[in-house]
C-alpha cells in the first residue's frame, strides 16, 4: 500500500524580523501565501527508512536522516511506538533551496502521508505540534491557503484571501542558506534598535479584498537586504522583472528565488517570457495563490 500527497511551495508577502532571541531564532511577522507548485511526497511501507528523490535539481536534496521527510517519519513513528519503515520517494517540482519552503513541504508531506499509511489517526494539533518541531515553515505547508506566522513563523493564524493572486518566480544559479542570510541580518542590523515584527494591516485588508494593486504596494521583505548583500546579482533579476512591468518584486524569504506580482495571469506569462530572455535567472516559472496545503491525493 502506498499514499501520496501533494504539497504547495509558498511566498512570504511580508516577512517582518525582529532582533535575534537569545536561542538563536528571530522573532517573526510571516505572511504566507501558498502557490500552485508542488512537490508530491509518496509513502510505501518497506523494510528499513529510505528516502528517493526525482525531479528538478533532485541531487541537491539529501537522501539521509537530515531530509526533513524522513525525520517527520521518524518523530511520528517514535510518538506511535512504531518502527519508521517506510520508502519516501520526493518527486520534486518546487526549487531546492530557493526560498519556497520545499523542504519544509516534503517533510509536512512526508508527515500527513505516514499519518494516513499507519492509521496513526493523529488529531490536526498532534500533526502541527510535530510541524513545528521540525521546522518553522513546515506547519504552513501542512495548512496552505494564507496565513500569519508568529513566534519563528510556527504559530499561525489563518487568513481570508478574497480572489488569486498571480506570480512569477525566478530561480537563481545558486542557492542560498537561510542561517547565512539570519547571520548577514544581524550583522547589517548591528548598533541599530530593530523594533517587534508586526503584520501590515495595510497588506492583510489587501489579501482580504483580494486587490492586487493594494497587495503590491504592501509586499516586503526584511531579509531583502541580507539576501542581496550575499548573491549582488539578485539586483539585476529584480531590475528585470520591474522592467517588464510586474507590479512588486521581492526576494522569496531568505531567497535567492525573486518573486513578481503580476495583474493577471496573462500579464504574468509576459513577465515571464522577458525574464526568461533577460539572462539574468536559471529558470522561471508562474504560479498563482492561494492553493490548499498538504493533501493526500
Amino acid at each position: 500500500m502506498s499514499v501520496t500527497v501533494r504539497v504547495p511551495a509558498k511566498v512570504n508577502v511580508q516577512l517582518a524580523v525582529g532582533a535575534a532571541r537569545p536561542d538563536g531564532y528571530h522573532d517573526l511577522a510571516n505572511v504566507f501565501l501558498a502557490v500552485g507548485l508542488h512537490d508530491e511526497i509518496t509513502v510505501t511501507a518497506a523494510e528499513e527508512l529510505r528516502v528517493t528523490c526525482a525531479g528538478p535539481d533532485a541531487g541537491q536534496v539529501p537522501l539521509d536522516r537530515t531530509n526533513l521527510a524522513a525525520r517527520a517519519a521518524l518523530v511520528l513513528a517514535e510518538r506511535y511506538g512504531r518502527a519508521p519503515d517506510v520508502h519516501i520517494h520526493i518527486a520534486k517540482d518546487i526549487p531546492v533551496a530557493g526560498g519556497m519552503a520545499g523542504g519544509s513541504a516534503d517533510g509536512a508531506g512526508a508527515l500527513l502521508g505516514c499519518d494516513a499509511l499507519w492509521g496513526t489517526g493523529a488529531s490536526r494539533g498532534e500533526l502541527l505540534d510535530i510541524c513545528a518541531e521540525l521546522g518553522s515553515d513546515v506547519p504552513f505547508s501542512l495548512v496552505g491557503g494564507a496565513a500569519l506566522g508568529t513566534g519563528r513563523g510556527e504559530r499561525l493564524t489563518e487568513l481570508e484571501v478574497g480572489g488569486s493572486f498571480h506570480w512569477v518566480f525566478a530561480m537563481a544559479a545558486r542557492g542560498l542558506s537561510t542561517p547565512a542570510v539570519f547571520r548577514e541580518f544581524d550583522r547589517l542590523a548591528k548598533g541599530r534598535e530593530i523594533p517587534g515584527p508586526v503584520a501590515s494591516r495595510d497588506l492583510l485588508d489587501a489579501l482580504a479584498k483580494g486587490d492586487v494593486d493594494a497587495l503590491a504596494a504592501t509586499v516586503s521583505n526584511d531579509l531583502q537586504p541580507a539576501a542581496l548583500s550575499l548573491f549582488p546579482e539578485l539586483a539585476d533579476t529584480l531590475a528585470a522583472g520591474r522592467a517588464a512591468g510586474a507590479l512588486a518584486s521581492l526576494v522569496s524569504g531568505s531567497g535567492p528565488t525573486i518573486a513578481f506580482l503580476a495583474g493577471d495571469a496573462e500579464a504574468a506569462e509576459g513577465i515571464a517570457g522577458a525574464l526568461r530572455a533577460s539572462g539574468t535567472c536559471r529558470t522561471v516559472r508562474t504560479a498563482a495563490g492561494p492553493v490548499p496545503g498538504a493533501t493526500v491525493v
